[in-house]
């Protein structure tokens, strides 16, 4: 799709979908890829440039992940992080033995200023370190260019074959000055130019979608939330009138929300395509119906999704393409070669094995949901929808904790419109990532008035995010977070308790299922 590109190999660290997001920050396209990826596929794909990411092992470790040394020597740049930057050293010839001293956090590093890699950082920077492995002698032709007060190489580098390694992590927010390293690397070290902007992706997009449709009909799997809004307009802009937008209206969405999407793409909408609106609440109540496990409740809103969307198409006619808002976040933590699954999507993994089309398009893919808001900007998409509140496609069906019930929708659906207000008075919404209300399965014994209750508690969730990758808890001001909780208590029937949720993304997810 692009002339550029930076293929990261992933060898199972935690950050590899941050260091791709960060290279297209600096408009150069990159793609995460198992590093079971073979060599040939690589050399094919021409890259600019390649990245080694992190990993949880150690390289003596015989069931630890490992690539052919041949890699770094077909005259394509290499960056090693963290266990890549190990691995290169220990394919080359250097030596990686068991620290000493164990280095994790924040870290002050020296560093080689005349170095490509370090060009205008400060001598002196802040890093993020995180190994217990290092390399304690460097290979042959390779030259220290970073060091700390435990690690001797805390970067190293051979400059004529254009390899590099960084035992810290330039691509989390916490080293100081990474991106402007990562920028170095594809700029100075492997010559990108910078092709990667959405406009000229969006226009590629709508040429590719209009040359592989043709005048066939396509199904767009509607929910209104940023991801398949975009993804609509999208196919709006490329086939008009060919596209048939199907909005499932599953019993598991916001308070109002089906209003305000058919509102939207229905027909006093300004969109140019097809709108039907499928009430099927009901449907999904007893498909649910005494389900607890989250992975399974996944699958089967999944598959209902597919089974709707089968049944509408029939009433249509023919449909010969079916159009989903997946991105990129969901195809990585649905399980991406050999990489562990974080958790199914119903857009990714809750697919059956036979559908009735000719093809799914998805045509957001490949982007981040920064950059998918970024492209809604550049299709005119108005920005109260492009910066809507984030909602998971299974909705609040994985913001209840246990079995879904009509009762316990009501209740989310109440508190979280209760908390969403309040945080939109206070100012704040603008401010947040994501926030919402769950329902916890959690009952407990309390007093309303003169009467004993034994009634849910609800959960209330709040982050801070640029990536969606990873999530650090937002500091909501107490006097806000105690009117919500007096309101919700007071205005809301069946909950007698209310709970902050504190956890980081990772060890936690962002919802709660």
């Amino acid at each position: 799709m692009q002339k550029e590109m930076i293929i990261v190999l992933d060898f199972g660290g935690q950050y590899n979908q941050l260091i791709a997001r960060r290279v297209r920050e600096c408009n150069v396209y990159a793609e995460v890829h198992p590093y079971t990826l073979d060599l040939e596929k690589i050399k094919a794909m021409n890259p600019k440039g390649i990245i080694f990411t992190g990993g949880p092992n150690s390289v003596y470790d015989p069931a630890s992940p490992v690539y052919d040394k041949e890699i770094f020597n077909i005259g394509v740049p290499i960056l090693g992080i963290c266990y890549g930057s190990q691995l290169m050293a220990h394919l080359l010839g250097g030596k990686v033995e068991t620290a000493p001293v164990s280095e994790y956090g924040y870290t002050e590093t020296t560093v080689d200023c005349s170095s490509l890699l370090f060009q205008d950082v400060e001598e002196k920077t802040i890093t993020w370190m995180s190994h217990t492995d290092y390399i304690a002698e460097v290979p042959e032709g390779f030259v220290r260019s970073a060091y700390t007060e435990a690690c001797s190489t805390a970067a190293m580098e051979c400059p004529e074959r254009k390899l590099y390694a960084t035992q810290f992590h330039p691509e989390v927010m916490h080293t100081k000055e990474g991106q402007k390293m990562l920028r170095n690397f594809v700029y100075d070290v492997c010559g990108c130019k910078g092709d990667w902007e959405m406009g000229s992706f969006v226009e590629e997009t709508i040429k590719s979608i209009r040359e592989k449709v043709g005048d066939g009909k396509v199904l767009c799997a509607l929910s209104g939330g940023v991801d398949s809004s975009v993804a609509a307009v999208l196919l709006s802009k490329a086939i008009g009138k060919q596209l048939t937008c199907v909005f499932v209206d599953h019993g598991l969405l916001r308070k109002n929300e089906g209003d305000e999407v058919e509102a939207v793409f229905g027909p006093e909408g300004p969109y140019e395509l097809n709108f039907i609106r499928v009430n099927a609440q009901q449907r999904y109540y007893d498909k649910l119906k005494g389900v607890t496990e989250p992975e399974a409740k996944r699958k089967i809103i999944g598959e209902e999704f597919i089974r709707v969307f089968e049944e509408e198409a029939k009433k249509i006619g023919s449909v010969d393409f079916l159009v989903q808002g997946t991105i990129y976040p969901d195809v990585i933590e649905s399980g991406l070669g050999k990489s562990a699954v974080i958790k199914s999507h119903h857009n990714v993994g809750g697919l059956p094995d036979v559908v009735d089309f000719k093809e799914i398009i998805e045509p957001l893919r490949m982007l981040f949901k920064d950059e998918v808001r970024k492209a809604g900007l550049e299709l005119g998409i108005p920005e109260y929808l492009v910066y809507r509140q984030p909602f998971p496609g299974p909705g609040l069906g994985i913001r209840i904790i246990g079995e879904v019930t009509e009762e316990k929708v009501r209740i989310v659906q109440d508190a979280d419109y209760i908390y969403r207000e309040e945080i939109a008075k206070a100012g704040l919404d603008k401010g947040l990532g994501q926030y919402f209300a769950g329902l916890t399965n959690m009952r407990s014994v309390g007093v309303m008035g003169d009467f004993r209750t034994y009634d849910y508690a609800v959960a209330l969730r709040a982050v801070n995010t640029s990536d969606f990758m990873t999530a650090e808890c937002a500091e909501i001001p107490y006097e806000v977070l105690f009117k919500v909780t007096t309101r919700i208590i007071n205005e809301v029937k069946g909950v007698n308790r209310v709970m902050y949720d504190l956890t980081s993304k990772p060890p936690g997810t962002i919802e709660f299922e």
